[in-house]
């Protein structure tokens, strides 16, 4: 494969919407988020919400015919994409355990690709769940941008139309995040193009 084939057709981006527990506010964030993924030609969007997918704590070299069913749910979607955003609440101070068990039972899918993050949460934002999520995605060789998408005090946020209450701070703040998301993609994918990510 040249960079002329690798540039053609939309990054692929996986959306990971992180939280599974009952009552959830995701999805309002997610359909939002979706919609302004929906708005640009240069991504095609698949999403991955975890709360259709069930996954153990426990790793295995040989899982189980159940857990390879609900891989196959999912590993095919994070290796072919480009990109990914995460999408995720903080749950005490941290990230939900249904997104490191989905983290912990891939690599090579993670490896040499570019990761964003749209965060909610209460005073915090989620934030103190995205730097530690920095860490985590280091070790699996990817790259996080710069800039995210936070909701502070989330449920007051929006309408009950599922719409923000600021819509040009959050489309702005989405905007800034999904470019950054788009150069580091292309860059990433051109590279791989010409030479194998040496992880």
């Amino acid at each position: 494969m040249d960079i002329t084939t690798a540039q053609q057709g939309p990054l692929r981006l996986a959306v990971i919407v992180a939280s599974n527990r009952e009552g959830r506010f995701g999805p309002v964030v997610a359909d939002w988020f979706t919609a302004r993924t929906a708005e640009r030609d240069d991504f095609a969007v698949d999403l991955v919400d975890l709360a259709e997918i069930d996954l153990p704590t426990a790793l295995s070299h040989a899982p189980a015919p159940a857990v390879r069913a609900e891989l196959a749910k999912v590993t095919p979607v994070l290796a072919a994409a480009d990109a990914f955003v995460v999408l995720t609440p903080e749950y005490n101070h941290s990230f939900p355990a249904a997104l490191k068990s989905l983290i912990d039972w891939h690599f090579g899918e993670w490896q040499a690709k570019p990761v964003g993050f749209v965060s909610y949460g209460g005073m915090s934002g989620g934030l103190r769940a995205v730097e530690q999520l920095r860490q985590v995605y280091a070790e699996m060789h990817a790259v996080t941008v710069r800039d995210t998408v936070s909701f502070h005090g989330a449920h007051g946020r929006f309408h009950e139309d599922g719409t923000p209450k600021d819509p040009e701070g959050t489309e702005a703040a989405a905007k800034s995040m999904l470019d950054q998301l788009a150069w580091w993609a292309h860059a990433l994918r051109d590279a791989k193009a010409v030479r194998p990510y040496a992880g």
